[in-house]
């Protein structure tokens, strides 16, 4: 009996130390065991990403779309970095063979931005859904040679004659039909004192792109970018030789000094009214009513000199990739994939007032609808940076070079087009064979 008791004993003790145990480990809640992760473990640590774009008068519209993003991705910090639009390829060429650079890469239309996929900089796109959307034309800005897609496009450029509504309305003009009505309407404004066209030759890439506003009509248009990239033709022919002599006798109707004027100079003789017309992009009808919010901007295509069709120039006008050294790249695309939602294009092209990529998304501003609606039906390709944007220089480039030689009386409008054959000869292939 006394060992039975004993054991009843013991056996209490050991339920009281048990329970005792128990209630100690209660306290607020069950005490976590080792291996268990705690709150603040499984919380997700937040990403920053970095975009590098040439386009630093976008940056507030930027904010704008990552808050967009940033509501379905509260754990993805995104910056917008852009560099000065002159200086952007350097600086992301030399990051880029560093190894490093922003997360999210702007990409350079066409040849470019392919030459940086090439190059193994950029992450192929697989995986990212929404890319199908896109007609092939506009995904072929950022395809590889390897036929991988690198880049989301972003949104088609149109360049054109704009013009300012009142100075028009003012002095009783009308938007040309012919080539022969457009000089006569820059020599009446030259008349009256006012600056026909706000263009400057400091800045060589400011003459290729109003070369490809002046240039389809007189050569043709499509006709002839289809007869030259198969090599039927080339740029010593007569056709692309008048369109570079009509650059040439354009230069009477420039502001003075017209040599040493860039953009920030043009863009401000037109928003300001001193201009009355700017053969300029769509990507400046912000920045212009930026600097004039009462300005009332027009546009006509470029009326032909050879009896065809009059022209708009159009091309997809940059493309969105990811960094192949980035550190955060499925985070980086699902920003991709945020860009290929018709809710982005959406937001783009109504904040950025520019004509999205993505086929079927309308503008609520009135000028960029017309603008739309007329690369639909006359658009030309921007044969320089579509088809001639190789070489090194590159053709583009060679252009741009001559025709500032041009105007500064060291070069004639058939030595220009000769030195633009001869750079492409050295890369183009139907030129080759």
């Amino acid at each position: 009996m006394k060992k039975l008791g004993k054991l009843w004993l013991f056996g209490l003790f050991t339920l009281i130390l048990v329970l005792a145990t128990a209630c100690s480990n209660d306290k607020g809640g069950t005490e976590k065991t080792e291996g268990t992760p705690k709150d603040d473990d499984t919380k997700k640590e937040a990403v920053t990403l970095t975009i590098g774009s040439w386009r630093t008068e976008d940056t507030a519209k930027y904010e704008k779309v990552i808050a967009e993003f940033n509501k379905k991705n509260p754990d993805i910090k995104v910056e917008f970095k852009p560099s000065k639009n002159t200086e952007y390829n350097t600086i992301l060429n030399t990051a880029l063979q560093s190894g490093e650079g922003p997360d999210i890469i702007h990409l350079r239309p066409y040849a470019p931005g392919i030459a940086l996929a090439d190059a193994g900089y950029l992450e192929p796109l697989d995986g990212v859904t929404g890319l199908d959307v896109f007609p092939e034309a506009a995904l072929n800005a950022s395809k590889g040679t390897d036929g991988k897609q690198y880049g989301v496009p972003l949104n088609m450029s149109t360049t054109q004659m704009f013009y300012n509504k009142k100075i028009f309305k003012d002095n009783g003009l009308k938007e040309p039909k012919t080539w022969d009505e457009f000089i006569k309407l820059a020599q009446t404004l030259k008349d009256k004192k006012i600056v026909p066209i706000a263009l400057g030759s400091k800045e060589g890439w400011l003459l290729s792109a109003a070369h490809g506003i002046f240039g389809p009509a007189h050569y043709g248009g499509n006709e002839f970018v289809e007869k030259i990239t198969k090599g039927e033709t080339n740029f010593n022919s007569p056709e692309f030789v008048n369109s570079i002599k009509a650059m040439d006798e354009l230069k009477k109707f420039f502001p003075d000094n017209y040599e040493g004027l860039g953009m920030e100079d043009i863009r401000t003789l037109f928003a300001t009214g001193t201009a009355a017309m700017f053969p300029m992009g769509s990507w400046e009808i912000e920045v212009v009513r930026g600097l004039n919010p009462d300005i009332e901007i027009g546009f006509f295509p470029m009326p032909s000199a050879i009896g065809k069709e009059a022209t708009i120039t159009a091309w997809v006008d940059g493309s969105f990739a990811v960094n192949a050294k980035s550190k955060h790249k499925e985070e980086a695309k699902k920003f991709m994939e945020f860009l290929a939602t018709k809710e982005f294009a959406t937001l783009f092209t109504n904040e950025f007032k520019m004509i999205s990529a993505m086929p079927g998304v309308k503008s609520q501003d009135e000028l960029v609808t017309g603008l739309s609606e007329a690369v639909e039906k006359i658009s030309t390709p921007y044969m320089m940076v579509v088809h001639f944007a190789g070489g090194n220089p590159t053709s583009k480039a060679t252009l741009e070079t001559e025709l500032q030689g041009m105007y500064l009386g060291k070069q004639t409008p058939e030595g220009a087009a000769k030195k633009v054959q001869e750079n492409a000869e050295t890369w183009f292939k139907p030129f080759q064979q």
